[in-house]
């Protein structure tokens, strides 16, 4: 057990949000010091005086690391978002390093969320861990040998953007059938023919016998299941996390999703793989970012 008396902070991590900011001061265990959260903002000049403001909310006089997660696809040199269109005005092209006077690393929202996951949460202890994030759309990332991977020009873990359904629409990405829309709560409304406007709802009504509400849920794990067993064939994982809202759905979400995965995944050596629900919750994003400014050993 750990105190803050006998603990020396380490790394700040900030998670910046469409709607909210989550920060955590860290010690060298991953343990939280201190925290923080406040409503998000946008505006270069309004970002960058926020990251500003919770370092003096942290006291962080001295040099330590600093790792800021966000939406986007982070720059190879991870000191700024490459392109994050729609979103967030002003993150995009931000050096939030340059802007506060000391490094800052700067990596993508749901990638720091994996890295998170597997140092200190769901999955701590393993090198191969893939993520999927399960909310408004599907995001995720990848943990091989111990390193974040970010692919080429950091799309790696997009995975809401790939294919469970060649013939269905198309999604924002342009792919057709994309598990971000078989699952996400954005197309609930769709999916239920307006009958429901959240995945909370349809997930109570097809627990309360819903017959409607049954169907469309169980269509969407059935899809889910083939993603993660694709993901498994693609990326060979100890173990797959699953976070994000929708995760919140419990026992609904891994009981059938658990037994889709008994019929659809390859087990040559006859054990499954892991699915774990995600442990961090809201504090994922920013731990990730700190591990990452902290720990040159997990980058790319």
């Amino acid at each position: 057990m750990h105190s803050k008396a006998d603990t020396t902070p380490v790394a700040v991590g900030i998670d910046i949000g469409g709607t909210r900011v989550k920060s955590v001061l860290i010690d060298a265990d991953g343990v939280v010091l201190n925290e923080d959260e406040r409503d998000s903002v946008e505006g270069a000049a309004a970002l960058t005086a926020l990251a500003v403001s919770i370092l003096k909310a942290f006291n962080v006089e001295q040099d330590l690391p600093i790792g800021i997660a966000c939406p986007g696809l982070a720059q190879q040199d991870h000191r700024s978002i490459a392109c994050m269109p729609g979103r967030l005005e002003g993150l995009e092209g931000l050096d939030f390093g340059q802007a506060v006077g000391r490094e800052v690393l700067v990596l993508n929202d749901a990638h720091a969320a994996t890295l998170g996951e597997a140092v200190l949460g769901a999955a701590a202890g393993r090198k191969y861990v893939v993520m999927l994030t399960l909310g408004t759309g599907v995001g995720g990332g990848v943990v091989i040998d111990g390193r974040l991977y970010t692919g080429a020009f950091g799309r790696a873990g997009h995975f809401g953007h790939t294919t469970v359904n060649a013939g269905g629409p198309l999604d924002i990405c342009n792919m057709p059938g994309s598990i971000e829309d078989a699952i996400g709560n954005h197309t609930i409304h769709e999916r239920t023919a307006g009958k429901f406007a959240s995945t909370r709802e349809l997930v109570h009504a097809a627990e309360g016998g819903d017959a409607q509400a049954r169907a469309v849920w169980h269509a969407s794990i059935d899809c889910l299941a083939a993603a993660v067993a694709s993901l498994v064939n693609a990326f060979d994982p100890e173990a797959v996390v699953i976070g994000g809202g929708i995760a919140s759905a419990a026992d609904q979400l891994f009981e059938p999703l658990a037994k889709a995965m008994d019929r659809m995944e390859w087990r040559p050596l006859g054990a499954a793989v892991p699915i774990l629900p995600a442990a961090l919750g809201t504090q994922a994003g920013a731990l990730g970012a700190a591990l990452f400014a902290l720990r040159p050993e997990l980058r790319p």
